[in-house]
């Protein structure tokens, strides 16, 4: 029977009530836990939120356009991974943001985790944000840069919000609730996507342009058939979520902020997210890292 897409079902203004709230407990730097109460966001919540989250995206994307990259801007931090003006500068905007809209919601994001190790979140929500994936693509001027922000709930990717500021598209999801495309200039409605089931013939096969490792190389060499794209950043994900394209591996470790996002609007759409091995992906590792995974549009086929 064909599945026809429908836009995120958006609900009333936020509602205290919905945050379901649950004690947990986060690790001390020395150690000892302290009990402490973090608000749990399901779906109707992150439904709530969606809109001042999407507005706050696209503040963090006119910010990073404003800033014209030079030689003199761009750093390398202790992962040997570049980061610019740009990134902190959208980064301030998200967390003051996100920090009016939610203040009891914890948040992690890249370059802040790279100053002060986040607390553990075992339990309840936090946003999990990348305010410049693909920074190698932004300062070569690669339109394949993306802002992208994520809920997390109880270990999952719940909501996400991947804007491309240079391409001038949202793509956004809420697992449950379906997932839509818009312009940044938000001057029409949000066209609801879905993924695609994999063709018989030519699969599209997305991988990454600045990190294409050995494993993954190898992992190839199973779909002799299908058309390899390379692209920085989340589009990737996206171009799953929108049915553009079929399947999507990284067989080396990458950080929580990378993928979330992504996750939360590819499931929201229809597909899948998982260890190579098929088991769920794990977010809040001591390091934040997912040490593989594969992305699917067609779960039946993952």
């Amino acid at each position: 029977m064909p599945v026809t897409a429908q836009p995120i079902r958006q609900s009333c203004p936020a509602n205290p009530a919905v945050l379901e709230r649950h004690s947990l407990f986060c690790l001390h730097p020395f150690g000892n836990p302290w009990e402490t109460s973090v608000p749990t966001l399901h779906a109707a919540a992150c439904a709530d939120l969606m809109d001042e989250l999407t507005r706050i995206a696209a503040r963090a994307a006119e910010t990073i356009l404003d800033l014209a990259i030079t030689a003199a801007d761009v750093r390398t931090k202790a992962d040997n991974s570049p980061v610019t003006a740009a990134d902190e500068a959208a980064e301030t905007v998200i967390r003051d943001g996100l920090a009016r809209l939610a203040p009891e919601v914890p948040i992690i994001s890249e370059e802040h985790a790279a100053r002060e190790k986040p607390k553990a979140v075992g339990r309840g929500s936090y946003f999990l944000v990348d305010p410049l994936d693909g920074t190698r693509e932004f300062i070569a001027g690669r339109g394949e840069y993306t802002v992208n922000i994520a809920i997390v709930t109880d270990g999952a990717p719940m909501l996400g919000i991947i804007c491309a500021p240079a391409l001038g598209d949202f793509w956004r999801g809420i697992v449950g609730r379906g997932a839509d495309r818009t312009a940044l200039a938000r001057t029409g409605q949000p066209t609801a996507i879905r993924t695609r089931a994999r063709p018989n013939s030519e699969a599209v096969i997305m991988v990454s342009r600045s990190h294409l490792e050995a494993r993954t190389r190898a992992y190839l060499e199973n779909f002799s058939r299908a058309k390899i794209v390379q692209c920085g950043s989340s589009v990737k994900f996206v171009r799953l979520a929108e049915g553009s394209a079929d399947l999507y591996p990284r067989l080396a470790p990458t950080h929580d902020w990378d993928v979330a996002a992504g996750h939360a609007i590819l499931t929201a759409a229809g597909g899948r997210v998982s260890a190579p091995d098929g088991s769920p992906l794990v977010y809040g590792t001591s390091d934040l890292l997912i040490p593989a995974f594969v992305a699917s549009g067609d779960p039946i086929t993952a």
